[in-house]
């Protein structure tokens, strides 16, 4: 396990009003504590926040901040957490982690924060992924997946069926050691039912895996068909913007446009495409292939007009 302390901004990058930077570690509060000025930290009960300044070692203060105390188990890692909240200046935030740094933590790599809450169980492999899938989401129904995955929807159901078998297995075992007896523990229909209940959840995992990821990737939404079919008339309606050029001559669309579409909180790709006929010119060839590289690669749908 993780024996040294972390720290890392949390707050998205940029000038904003507040500033969020996280200490992980054993010595969390006591870096902190060794600069802030306020109420010892080290003193304090979980799951509360304190006012105060930070100084740096010539006693100059640096801000005025809130420092938010979890305490280990209870936290998101499982290790002690500090949490300053401190104003957006990108002046002041480096100069905290650098003061940090010096009294003894080291800058967070990327996902480490997640890593470590992992390795301290407080969430498995499939939730820590959810976390990342959470952040990036960019739709309600990707949310809705994410926040699902993250409070161990798949994971619960995998550890009821999992301890289900270690005890049938068991079961079994004991009419091993009590063979000669002929005596039986474990019913034979019942372990037949759970064993294609088990697969019957595999399937519907893997059969679930395209679908999930169109809702966290979006749904790339192919528009083909012959010239001067509408095409791109469709795209600038679902758009309601002048977005694709317009007009009476065949050919006009010779790449794709591709632009992105939120509907009823599922992302869609929507990509405009040359009209399929015989191609003129070798440009327009290559314009004319690409609808159907498009429709061959999933998760794609496709809308074809004539």
């Amino acid at each position: 396990m993780p024996t040294d302390t972390i720290v890392a901004l949390a707050t998205p990058p940029g000038i904003g009003a507040i500033g969020v930077i996280r200490l992980s570690g054993p010595q969390a509060i006591q870096i902190v504590d060794a600069v802030f000025y306020g109420k010892k930290l080290d003193k304090q009960a979980s799951h509360t926040i304190h006012f105060g300044t930070i100084r740096d070692e010539q006693d100059h203060i640096l801000d005025e901040v809130l420092a938010s105390l979890f305490v280990e188990p209870r936290s998101y890692t499982g290790e002690n957490v500090v949490e300053i909240s401190c104003h957006g200046s990108n002046y002041i935030i480096q100069e905290l982690i650098r003061l940090f740094i010096r009294k003894g933590a080291r800058l967070a790599q990327p996902g480490e924060f997640t890593l470590r809450a992992f390795l301290n169980g407080q969430m498995d492999l499939s939730q820590a992924e959810a976390v990342a899938d959470l952040i990036a989401s960019s739709s309600e129904a990707a949310q809705q997946v994410a926040i699902k995955q993250l409070r161990g929807g798949i994971s619960s159901e995998i550890k009821k069926l999992r301890q289900e078998l270690i005890d049938f297995a068991s079961l079994i075992e004991l009419e091993l050691d009590f063979g000669e007896e002929d005596v039986e523990f474990a019913n034979r229909d019942q372990l037949r039912n759970l064993v294609e209940k088990l697969i019957r959840l595999m399937h519907k995992l893997l059969d679930s895996f395209q679908l999930g990821n169109a809702i966290k990737e979006g749904v790339n939404t192919v528009i083909a068909g012959r010239p001067n079919a509408g095409k791109s008339t469709l795209l600038n309606a679902l758009l309601n913007e002048e977005r694709a050029i317009v007009s009476e001559i065949a050919g006009t669309t010779r790449d794709t446009i591709e632009e992105s579409l939120n509907i009823q909180g599922i992302q869609f790709r929507i990509i405009d495409t040359a009209g399929i006929r015989e191609a003129s010119d070798t440009i327009e060839a290559i314009g004319i292939k690409k609808p159907w590289k498009k429709c061959g690669n999933p998760p794609y749908s496709s809308i074809f007009l004539t």
